[in-house]
């Protein structure tokens, strides 16, 4: 195996700046520091391009672009010099967690010179920066199709919602509220003057953590169980049903433990579990609903829990609404499974991320496997 050794990041990359986005829409994807942003018909780059978040809450965010791509004025490009890897040099920007290089507090920046700057132990073996990062890059893979996975079943679900309850809606049905499906809660956040109260014991969910999921059992902050005993009225079995209604609304997302949520979250404790999967797909099918309830002619959208309560909507029998679950339960089911699978995934990509960068763990390979 070769010697790893102490190099800038000039060595490695050639940085470059991106350019205010066109206005012509097309099918390549422009870049900015949050990802991708639209779709133009014009690139300023082509080939595997590494793109940085420049300015703004995400500076230092890195992705990886193969095809050819339009890098905006709010991120930075990089291209791999040499025989270096493109997909190693992702990694290696993950693991530097470029963010804490950036200058300024309240408005944070990179540029190409406090970037080219940055030095790191390394490998500058290309066949070894391929065998690492296809560790990492296979545990991706895994778990980009889970989430692929996910998608195609929550679509389905969509799908015999519509079937069951707009195409064959049916005049007769019972106009209802929320209100008459469970005890409907609304968050809170318990002082942050007592540090006594957040741990690691019981998840606390805001809105950020709701995004491009269905089921949540992890979230960025967490409360003791102090903190949670503080204000119990506010915790969530496994089973609700949470929705953001403040700025971001109309995020759904199911809790799969106890856990409690800030108050820009009204949730729906069901009285029945059977009422789960119909009251998930009815909030999805009434975002512009929920939207215009938000509005109420403010700048921040905020569905308060009376309003979002007292929500109507018709419906059929319980029977019906219990046999749909049935049928959809299947779906959901797998939804979970693969959730769980894409947890354990992340947390085994995060744990090998830093020893295998910094070169704690070696990857055992051959040049010949590697090539082919």
């Amino acid at each position: 195996m070769s010697e790893w050794q102490n190099v800038a990041l000039k060595q490695l990359v050639k940085f470059g700046n991106g350019k205010s986005r066109p206005k012509e829409k097309g099918k390549i994807p422009v870049y900015g520091g949050n990802g991708i942003l639209d779709f133009t018909d014009k690139y300023n780059y082509v080939g595997n391009t590494l793109i940085i978040g420049r300015v703004g809450a995400y500076c230092g965010a890195t992705y990886l672009e193969k095809s050819p791509v339009w890098v905006s004025d709010n991120a930075l490009s990089a291209k791999a010099l040499g025989n270096n890897d493109s997909d190693y040099l992702y990694y290696l920007f993950k693991y530097l967690d470029l963010n804490q290089y950036a200058q300024g507090s309240s408005h944070p920046l990179l540029t190409q010179t406090l970037l080219n700057a940055i030095e790191v132990e390394t490998t500058l073996d290309g066949i070894e920066q391929k065998a690492i990062a296809s560790v990492l890059s296979s545990l991706d893979n895994k778990i980009d199709l889970l989430h692929r996975q996910n998608k195609t079943l929550e679509a389905m679900a969509e799908t015999l919602f519509r079937q069951w309850f707009v195409e064959e809606a049916q005049d007769d049905w019972e106009e209802k509220t929320l209100a008459d499906f469970g005890k409907v809660v609304c968050g809170k956040t318990p002082s942050k003057k007592k540090s006594e109260y957040y741990g690691n014991d019981i998840p606390f969910l805001k809105i950020p953590d709701m995004h491009g999921r269905v089921f949540i059992s992890s979230t960025e902050d967490n409360l003791s169980l102090l903190g949670a005993e503080s204000q119990l009225n506010k915790l969530l079995p496994e089973g609700s049903l949470c929705v953001s209604c403040i700025a971001t609304v109309g995020l759904v997302c199911i809790t799969s433990k106890p856990m409690q949520t800030n108050q820009q979250i009204n949730s729906i404790i069901p009285k029945s579990s059977k009422y789960l999967y119909f009251l998930f797909l009815l909030m999805k099918s009434i975002n512009d609903e929920l939207h215009s309830l938000a509005s109420g002619g403010t700048t921040t959208l905020n569905l308060n829990t009376g309003n979002f309560s007292k929500i109507k909507i018709c419906v059929p029998p319980k029977e019906d609404i219990f046999s749909f679950n049935q049928s959809v339960y299947d779906f959901f089911e797998k939804i979970k499974s693969n959730t769980n699978q894409i947890q354990t995934l992340e947390n085994l990509r995060d744990t090998l991320l830093p020893k295998l960068m910094s070169g704690e763990v070696r990857v055992n390979y051959t040049p010949e496997e590697i090539k082919q």
